[in-house]
């Protein structure tokens, strides 16, 4: 190769074997301060693809562990309220075990039937207070039906109905009566005053900012109102309502059921039979274990409150097995979501984590590459200077 200052070759050549390696060495440690082995698509764009597909999963996963494990806490809470109901049929049992004997006065039995009403009561208000996260948890579900239905009167379901505005006048209904026209959708109640026969009657609608009615559960109030005025009615559930009760047409009652249903997501996907767990529990207040109407007055009655708790405690009992069913598939379900996890992370792992090790080595080589690269870069650019010696 010819001798020339214009064109230097060797500088050239180290340049260019400098530029790859400097390169290199920074894709190296960009690899190296990530943890992962690719870093753009550019280095593994399938990798890349998979693994993608592989962290969302994971994170679904991850989020349906929690979910597992928080419907496994959330039905604990149910089977507590269950246990300390079974302690109480247990006192309710001796109670009317003893009101039964003949050795008791009349008195003595008004004082057990004291006791005995306290707990049943007691019954009911852990039926309405076991709630989880604003859920209630044992004391079923009841739903407007706005085309079946039935009249109710506040012995009969209704903790309260109260009268506001025009109403007011008629002091306090102890009965009512609601029907619902599907055609103009209007509710029109029929108020008796202490049992008249004279009804003060009001036409109106749902109260949109209240209540709309279409979703209730025990302690939910619903308002009726009308534009046309300020009177209102607000209706409030109580735990007497018979959720199976006979519904007659053309009225408008509160239908519902003696259970309510929770679904638990447990998978990553949408399937209802493969990604999730519906569980029913079941209520477990005093009218749902059929003890609203039991006392032990007399001996009679004691005999046959009696009879009624051992049907409650059986109710009772079947109530906890299927929570307990239950309780011990979500446990299997979040141990098998654990090993799904582990192995989902492993293959992404397998995809985009860095081998440290290795690529430690690969940096290594890479800046010796460039060290050696600016050294001889260095040295070609010496190399025209040689040239001056023949001008000497």
């Amino acid at each position: 190769m010819a001798l020339n200052i214009i064109s230097n070759f060797a500088a050239n050549v180290a340049h260019r074997n400098l530029t790859r390696s400097d390169m290199e060495m920074t894709d190296s440690l960009s690899k190296l301060s990530s943890g992962t082995r690719v870093v753009s698509a550019k280095d593994d764009a399938a990798s890349l693809a998979i693994g993608s597909r592989l962290q969302s999963e994971i994170n679904a996963l991850r989020q349906a562990q929690v979910n597992a494990g928080q419907a496994v806490s959330m039905l604990q809470v149910a089977d507590g309220a269950m246990a300390r109901a079974h302690d109480i049929l247990m006192r309710l049992k001796t109670l009317a075990v003893q009101a039964g004997s003949g050795q008791l006065s009349g008195t003595e039995r008004s004082m057990l039937n004291t006791e005995y009403q306290q707990l049943v009561s007691e019954i009911d208000r852990l039926a309405q207070d076991t709630e989880f996260n604003g859920n209630q948890l044992a004391n079923g579900s009841i739903a407007a039906d706005r085309t079946n239905a039935t009249a109710f009167e506040v012995v009969d379901g209704m903790q309260a109905i109260s009268f506001i505005g025009a109403f007011e006048t008629t002091g306090t209904a102890t009965n009512a009566t609601i029907s619902y026209d599907e055609t103009g959708q209007t509710f029109t109640v029929s108020a008796f005053e202490d049992s008249a026969t004279v009804a003060t009657s009001f036409t109106g609608t749902v109260s949109s900012d209240v209540h709309d009615g279409t979703v209730m559960t025990t302690g939910t109030v619903v308002t009726l109102s009308n534009s046309a005025t300020t009177a209102k009615i607000d209706l409030l559930i109580n735990t007497a309502w018979d959720v199976d009760g006979a519904h007659a047409d053309g009225t408008l009652g509160l239908s519902g059921s003696s259970t309510t249903s929770f679904t638990y997501k447990v998978g990553t996907g949408t399937s209802a039979t493969a990604d999730e767990i519906s569980v029913t529990l079941s209520s477990i207040s005093a009218s749902a274990l059929g003890l609203t109407s039991t006392n032990v007055s007399n001996a009679a009655q004691a005999d046959a409150a009696s009879v009624a708790i051992t049907s409650a405690v059986d109710a009772l009992n079947v109530a906890r097995a299927d929570l307990g069913a239950a309780q011990n598939r979500l446990e299997f379900s979040a141990a098998n979501i654990a090993t799904t996890l582990e192995n989902t992370e492993a293959a992404r792992s397998n995809l985009l984590d860095l081998d440290i090790a290795a690529e430690m080595s690969r940096l290594t080589s890479k800046q010796i590459l460039t060290q050696a690269g600016v050294a001889m870069l260095a040295q070609a650019n010496q190399t025209p200077q040689n040239l001056l010696r023949l001008f000497q």
